[in-house]
């Protein structure tokens, strides 16, 4: 009787992590704000705007709106790998990878998400690098990179990981 208290008690602190989902959706609205401010701002500018600041908003703009993509598959697959299912009935606008992104598939999705916004910062500084110092764009290009390479290891070990538990398989 105290061993099932207890296992209900540790499945039911899954519900700890809810709050966090909560306080993501928050972060969603607040992403969203900066992206009409910035629409706002850029908007009425349009006509005066060079050619490399039309772009440099438009990646600006791209680059919130990955932030944001990333943090809507962090919230759906994150609350219905740990927390629980989302019942959204027969919505016909139920996104097909709801309820099939494992953490492992989650996690590739992050880092691709991830090496996605830091290839638009650098093709950002890129467009500006008349203004970027060296040693600054030597970094993000470092940081970039290590991104990638991260990103193509935890590929290769999911990978190895499901080659192995195949193979183990009768």
């Amino acid at each position: 009787m105290i061993e099932r208290t207890m296992e209900r008690l540790i499945f039911a602190s899954r519900w700890i992590l809810a709050p966090f989902y909560l306080g993501l959706v928050v972060a969603l609205a607040m992403l969203l704000v900066k992206f009409m401010q910035e629409l706002a701002h850029s908007v009425p500018g349009v006509f005066e705007m060079s050619e490399t600041s039309m772009i440099l908003t438009i990646l600006t703009l791209i680059d919130l709106s990955l932030a944001g993509n990333l943090l809507i598959m962090v919230i759906f697959a994150g609350y219905e790998n740990f927390v629980s299912r989302i019942d959204t009935g027969d919505n016909e606008d139920r996104p097909d990878w709801m309820g099939k992104v494992d953490f492992s598939g989650l996690k590739l999705k992050l880092i691709a998400s991830i090496v996605a916004i830091s290839g638009i910062q650098l093709l950002r500084a890129f467009m500006d690098i008349a203004n970027i110092p060296k040693e600054d764009l030597q970094w993000m290009l470092i940081v970039h990179m290590v991104f990638v390479i991260s990103g193509l290891l935890l590929a290769l070990m999911d990978y190895m990981v499901a080659k192995a538990y195949t193979f183990k398989q009768p």
